[in-house]
């Protein structure tokens, strides 16, 4: 089968999804689970502004969307920087005209110290992306939907770790506990706007990102992969883009506040 019959194939199957022609941003979109939500938003139609701080891997990403039929846009943002943010979600609407959806999925590395023994300066750097980014990403995302007064769907990038800690990471653990916590209290404020707000608490999913902390930590993959999965394997990036797709559509429509865990059964492992 050629590379467009195969995109064509995915679109009558995503066009279930009814993103089509929607304007969505997602964030951390440079690699792993965010360039995977990229490709397959951009598959189902959507137009996408694939927003990463990296301006090589970014653009690389843009270009694969487009040579698959899709529309994608590249936007070069430090989701910690709040000017920066406000330029994403202006450039979202200059180029597409709205802002339908938004996954807000930019995060950094876990830290790997406990609390006595923690550097408070990679305490503040994992924080100021994983809690704050997102904080400041939904005040202009929200800002730009009530301002266009129909709604919208925000999809926020939680964790297991926000669940259930893990040992040596009161950083990361604590940024997902506040980005649920930030979830639930978006999703009270706005739903009388129509504006849905969720998260997602992807399990050990393969990405580089968790290749860098295995490495980190020195811990072998397939060892640890039945550690934290009933399933005995890690999640592929695409199975929490899929999440993200069902939950920027209307199919998911009468969703909001929560948070679904994507982990393999990992939560109640």
């Amino acid at each position: 089968m050629s590379a467009i019959p195969h995109v064509r194939a995915l679109r009558a199957i995503y066009s279930l999804f009814s993103v089509e022609n929607m304007a969505v941003i997602i964030t951390g979109a440079g690699q792993g689970m965010g360039a995977s939500a990229a490709e397959i938003f951009g598959e189902a139609g959507a137009r996408v502004v694939v927003a990463d701080y990296n301006d090589k891997t970014g653009p690389d990403v843009v270009e694969k969307i487009k040579r698959a039929g899709g529309e994608a846009s590249f936007f070069q943002v430090d989701v910690s920087d709040e000017e920066q943010v406000a330029a994403m979600v202006d450039f979202t609407v200059e180029k597409y005209g709205r802002l339908d959806a938004a996954i807000n999925n930019a995060a950094r590395t876990p830290d790997n110290l406990p609390l006595a023994e923690m550097d408070i300066d990679v305490f503040d750097a994992v924080l100021n992306v994983d809690l704050r980014g997102v904080a400041l990403c939904l005040k202009y995302e929200l800002k730009q939907m009530l301002k266009q007064g129909d709604g919208g769907s925000i999809i926020n990038t939680a964790s297991v770790s926000g669940i259930r800690p893990q040992p040596a990471n009161p950083a990361y653990v604590t940024a997902k506990h506040g980005v649920i916590g930030m979830t639930k209290q978006a999703a009270l404020d706005y739903s009388p706007h129509g504006i849905r707000v969720n998260a997602v608490a992807p399990g050990a999913i393969d990405t580089p990102m968790l290749r860098a902390a295995l490495d980190e930590f020195g811990l072998v993959a397939e060892d640890y992969a039945k550690e934290l999965s009933m399933l005995g394997r890690f999640g592929q990036a695409e199975e929490i883009a899929k999440a993200y797709l069902w939950l920027a559509s209307d199919l998911s429509s009468f969703v909001t506040g929560t948070t679904l865990e994507v982990d393999g059964g990992y939560s109640n492992k």
